[in-house]
């Protein structure tokens, strides 16, 4: 009987946070994308697709700002043709959508969305799979998407595909050592690979980023000043990581991979229909999670505050008490806060060029966040060695940095002869 509700509770983890949180979504940002797009570019956006009610005898249709956009957009894609290619090897170009969207909705398992459901006295963690290793495993996973990627740009058996295939090959393996490198800092301060008790943490010492409760309040007897000067590594971990996540999931400026002006449509060119819909799900599914790592890493996951999430845990509704479910909503409201600010980013920044992101990725990104580790040991570490060792490695540092630049800057001025 005990094993029959553990699996009744599982199933209704997976199906409550996968298919009612993350994959509505995909849609949902899907339609934030349209009208960012058309106010930043002072057009009208989606404001037709609505309920037809004049079907049922009314005077006008319901549209309220063209909400149902992203569902005539699904059953338009569904609708279509799918169209295989001659050319095409089969096996392999059917099977890259599902590479990539499946390495998406798997991460999701071990992200916690809230605190604890209480319901007749039994504790219930929203979360499928409270992993020790939770930031280790929704890298190794997230990173299989790319062979999605890379399998539909060489089974298309077409130039550009191919192109786009390679490019985000190698756009991942050149960000996905930076996006490790950068949450180290974090798991150092935390001492912790689970992603439950890091929000915990969080919520009873401040957020990574706003240390402003706790031990780590400044009025209280001072603050703990290692929080305050961990401030400078944590904000560095954050841009690099937050940057790396554009680049991992192929979000401007880093679409290279797609980019419509050299290789028409990218790795995806030969595909339509729902197989050419799988490819954006991904696309969206990925920015979902990398917003709630962001999220549960460094802005205090579902957490406002001990006051705040020590009153949600006293909310009950009989036997039940939902501070889980009220700690979810302020959740996914910092999710989709971060999501609208990746749709920003896309509609203000160029695109760079193949060489900038090289460059970006290997001579600034590797190496600040390298030097960043040991940046963020220091000042952990700080209390233990004393004032004049720790100015002593700060020094050492610097010297290293400032080596480090100018050797890159001395590397930059050598020309490379062509050969003709």
């Amino acid at each position: 009987m005990d094993l029959l509700v553990t699996l009744l509770v599982i199933v209704a983890k997976v199906i409550g946070l996968t298919f009612l949180i993350v994959l509505p979504l995909v849609p949902i940002s899907v339609y934030f994308e349209r009208r960012f797009s058309a106010i930043i570019q002072d057009r009208v956006g989606p404001n037709r697709v609505g309920v037809p009610l004049t079907l049922l005898g009314a005077k006008k249709d319901f549209s309220f700002f063209g909400l149902i956009q992203p569902m005539a957009d699904g059953v338009k894609l569904f609708l279509k043709e799918d169209f295989t290619p001659v050319h095409v090897r089969k096996a392999f170009y059917w099977l890259a959508p599902a590479l990539t969207v499946v390495p998406s909705l798997v991460t999701v398992c071990v992200v916690p969305f809230g605190g604890d459901i209480t319901v007749n006295g039994q504790i219930h963690k929203l979360v499928i799979a409270d992993l020790d290793v939770g930031p280790l495993f929704i890298f190794a996973i997230s990173s299989l998407a790319v062979y999605g990627i890379t399998l539909a740009g060489w089974s298309s058996n077409s130039k550009f595909p191919f192109i786009g295939g390679v490019r985000s090959t190698a756009q991942m393996i050149s960000y996905e050592i930076s996006l490790g490198l950068s949450v180290v800092p974090a798991l150092l301060y935390y001492g912790d690979l689970n992603l439950s008790n890091i929000v915990e943490q969080q919520s009873q010492n401040g957020w990574l980023l706003l240390p402003l409760w706790g031990n780590s309040a400044p009025w209280n007897n001072g603050g703990d000043y290692t929080a305050w000067l961990f401030w400078i590594p944590a904000m560095i971990a954050f841009v690099i990581f937050t940057t790396s996540v554009f680049a991992e999931t192929n979000r401007m400026p880093f679409d290279l991979p797609e980019c419509e002006t050299e290789l028409v449509g990218g790795y995806h060119t030969e595909y339509s229909s729902m197989k050419f819909a799988m490819f954006f799900m991904g696309e969206y599914a990925a920015m979902v999670i990398g917003s709630a790592m962001v999220v549960t890493l460094f802005l205090g996951g579902w957490s406002l505050g001990p006051w705040f999430d020590n009153w949600a845990k006293g909310v009950e509704i009989g036997p039940i008490g939902i501070g889980g479910l009220i700690n979810m909503a302020v959740f996914m409201g910092k999710v989709v806060a971060f999501i609208l600010f990746f749709i920003l980013v896309r509609w203000t920044v160029p695109r760079f060029r193949y060489d900038q992101l090289m460059r970006l990725g290997w001579v600034i990104f590797f190496e600040a966040a390298l030097i960043n580790v040991f940046l963020a040991a220091l000042v952990i570490a700080a209390p233990q060695f004393g004032a004049a060792i720790t100015v002593g490695g700060l020094i050492v540092l610097a010297i290293v940095t400032g080596a480090l630049v100018w050797a890159l800057k001395v590397s930059e001025k050598k020309t490379v002869p062509v050969s003709i």
